[in-house]
């Protein structure tokens, strides 16, 4: 199949190189920086841009088009001043369990530190969604989601307070609110709906993420069922889009 990104009609492109053979200058930097970082392995300080500007022999400019892609592309990562290789993409399973225990990386622990736990009367748009009414109480948590020693996106949960009516004092922020609700409520998790979309985070969300607000992000709207069909939760989770990657298992029709 014929792929024309920026070239005439009916121009092939395959791995990024059009077929004529004339490939951008940025790219060709691109894909020498790409077998450096390989040699380097994670977590190693990238060379600086004026060492690697002189050793490709091109320009800052070219140079920083073709730092830019792989920092989208989560190749690289930013630490301090400087900038380092990153480690393998965070899978996150799109599934009741993966929701619940968070970002996974394999040998990185997940966790969560806590933002703001809120108590407020329940707006009438919300009230559907919880299964209470406008007006009823209902609790706000909102946290930083965390891989290891970075942090990798941003969640933020609504419940009803007669779900939780202790969760300000008995709930440990950094585990599973799903796994607190069963465990000390006797509420389990049946089902759920999702919602996944592109976003940018405001300048708030990018600075609690530590990212920069002009790298995209993957946002996931999840409305939650109890066992027994009732409205439990509504959450929005916001995941660094150079750093995630969804996973699903997906099975045959049978017949």
């Amino acid at each position: 199949m014929d792929v024309s990104i920026g070239q005439p009609p009916g121009a092939p492109v395959r791995s990024g190189i059009p077929e004529h053979g004339r490939v951008p200058k940025y790219y060709t930097v691109k894909a020498r920086v790409a077998a450096l970082i390989e040699e380097l392995g994670e977590g190693s300080p990238l060379p600086a841009e004026r060492e690697l500007a002189v050793r490709y022999a091109v320009s800052r400019e070219t140079l920083r088009q073709a730092l830019r892609e792989l920092l989208l592309e989560g190749r690289l990562r930013r630490k301090g001043r400087g900038t380092v290789v990153a480690g393998p993409r965070l899978k996150q399973p799109l599934s009741l369990a993966g929701h619940a225990e968070g970002p996974r990386r394999p040998g990185a622990p997940a966790g969560r530190a806590l933002v703001a736990l809120e108590r407020f009367p329940c707006p009438e748009a919300l009230a559907p969604e919880l299964g209470t009414r406008a007006g009823e109480p209902v609790w706000h948590l909102e946290r930083v989601l965390l891989a290891s020693d970075e942090r990798a996106g941003l969640e933020s949960t609504y419940v009803a307070v007669d779900r939780a009516p202790e969760l300000d004092t008995d709930f440990d922020p950094g585990a599973s609110l799903h796994s607190y609700l069963r465990e000390r409520r006797g509420v389990g998790l049946g089902e759920a709906e999702e919602r996944i979309e592109t976003v940018l985070a405001t300048p708030r969300e990018a600075l609690l993420i530590g990212t920069s607000p002009a790298l995209p992000m993957l946002l996931l709207h999840r409305l939650s069922r109890d066992s027994h069909g009732r409205p439990l939760e509504r959450s929005r989770t916001l995941y660094r889009g150079d750093r995630f990657s969804f996973t699903t298992r997906l099975a045959g029709l049978a017949g």
